[in-house]
């Protein structure tokens, strides 16, 4: 089995690329990229954010702000927020899969994201065509949520809890 199996495509919500929606390259400034750069390692923990942020890329924090206000808009960055770990909160979480038949995969994309406890979701080039997180307040809950899913959508969901967890540490620099 190759990787070119797993190709994906965002399908989820409104932190994710809608489905018609095109990969395309944009021009971004040296502001967006420094921007784009500095914000992958996080905010610092402080009464204006976005002033230090300012300070460090030699702009004012009016002008960061409408730039990470456009670059959401644009939709070049999907997601900008916190990211929590659930399971040091309490709350839990797993992978999940669906085995979706083509034709009836735009409805199930809506019933899957009608749950609050799914964030988004992938497509996937593969027998399990959609995969996604769901994440929980207890333990208790995921199992609960997988039942209400298969009875939604009328189909099994694979539910492949995280047995250890590896940190990665991603940067993709601009």
């Amino acid at each position: 089995m190759d990787s070119s199996q797993f190709k994906s495509q965002s399908i989820g919500n409104i932190n994710s690329l809608s489905k018609s929606r095109k990969c395309q390259t944009v021009e971004l400034s040296p502001l967006e990229k420094s921007l784009i750069n500095l914000l992958q390692h996080g905010l610092p923990v402080c009464e204006r954010p976005f002033a230090q942020i300012a300070e460090a890329v030699s702009s004012t924090e009016k002008a960061v702000i409408e730039c990470v206000n456009k670059l959401r808009r644009e939709k070049v960055l999907t997601r900008f927020g916190p990211m929590f770990d659930a399971a040091s909160l309490g709350g839990a979480f797993t992978l999940a899969a669906l085995a979706v038949p083509e034709e009836d995969f735009d409805l199930v994309t809506e019933q899957v994201n009608s749950f609050e406890q799914i964030a988004h979701n992938y497509r996937r080039d593969h027998d399990f065509n959609m995969w996604f997180v769901i994440a929980t307040e207890s333990a208790e809950e995921i199992e609960q949520i997988v039942q209400e899913i298969e009875i939604k959508t009328n189909l099994k969901v694979l539910n492949v809890p995280k047995l250890k967890e590896f940190y990665v540490n991603l940067y993709l620099p601009v």
